[in-house]
């Protein structure tokens, strides 16, 4: 696979892939908080390419190859209490990069699913640019309000360790970090988060890699309450979330839900906040369900 870069108009270079039938129809991949393009497991990709489409994922700003905003970090205490840094990019301006990347790539509507905070900002792409986008996948992922879909404490409390100095601590940090928001039902395959946290180190950079995530969460905190907003959605939309789900509680999803129009909200018994080997399937069969027609036709 081969990385690209499209540089914005006026926003941040993204580096990007493309995979599957150049001539298929577009479905895009956004990655969460501090994740990079490779955080989408290769059967899934694999997956969404053996059924035609079009597979297109990115870093965000802020991570992996992409371009890093010049700007300071909120402190700890900051992101503890909700209170961004005056001028801080939020989610509005990740999914205005989403878009800009859909233009350098010459397409004009395509699928989106998103993970966590890249499912916030396929909603509000969606909510934004209702003509661009076919249907939304949002996967354990959140409205903004305060009241649902919050991390559990001892989330909160991994969450606030120093960040990894080499390689080895990043690939120990992970592999822990795994372990607490990952699930006995759908167990995580060792051998895959190493390699993926070992590539991750290199490709971004080493301690590079997560400079970003501070402000990627100030982008989260400064676009506070999205749920009136997500009213605005009219493409089909599932929203998938676990009930194992220690990073964003699943009242998030059910929110979210609640929140669009006609979405469907379904529930895994049992699922973290993790796509392990076991949910890869079953995630690929409702995202194409949800893009495909009963003849086997896009939307």
């Amino acid at each position: 696979m081969t990385d690209s870069f499209a540089d914005l108009p006026g926003g941040p270079r993204i580096c990007y892939r493309e995979e599957g039938a150049g001539d298929g129809v577009p479905l895009v991949l956004i990655a969460g908080l501090g994740l990079d393009l490779t955080s989408w497991p290769r059967p899934m990709i694999e997956g969404f390419a053996g059924r035609g489409f079009r597979v297109v994922t990115f870093d965000n700003r802020d991570a992996g190859r992409s371009d890093r905003i010049k700007a300071p970090n909120p402190g700890k205490l900051r992101q503890l209490l909700a209170r961004p840094l005056p001028g801080a990019y939020d989610l509005g301006d990740m999914a205005a990069d989403t878009v800009g990347l859909l233009d350098h790539l010459g397409i004009e509507q395509a699928h989106l699913v998103g993970m966590s905070m890249g499912g916030m900002i396929a909603q509000t792409v969606a909510a934004r640019n209702p003509g661009r986008v076919l249907s939304l996948t949002s996967i354990f992922s959140t409205t903004g309000h305060r009241k649902v879909g919050q991390p559990a404490r001892s989330t909160l409390l991994r969450m606030a360790r120093r960040p990894a100095q080499t390689v080895e601590e990043s690939v120990v940090g992970h592999l822990a970090m795994m372990g607490h928001l990952g699930s006995t039902t759908f167990p995580l395959d060792k051998d895959v988060e190493t390699a993926w946290a070992t590539e991750l180190w290199e490709r971004a950079g080493g301690r590079r890699a997560r400079s970003g995530i501070a402000r990627q969460i100030g982008a989260i905190q400064a676009s506070g309450d999205r749920t009136a907003e997500l009213g605005r959605i009219t493409c089909p939309t599932v929203v998938v979330h676990g009930n194992s789900d220690r990073m964003v509680h699943h009242s998030g999803g059910r929110a979210t839900a609640e929140a669009v129009n006609g979405a469907r909200y379904v529930e895994i018994p049992g699922m973290g906040h993790h796509i392990a080997p076991g949910l890869v399937d079953r995630l690929v069969e409702l995202t194409a369900e949800l893009a495909l027609d009963p003849a086997g036709e896009s939307r």
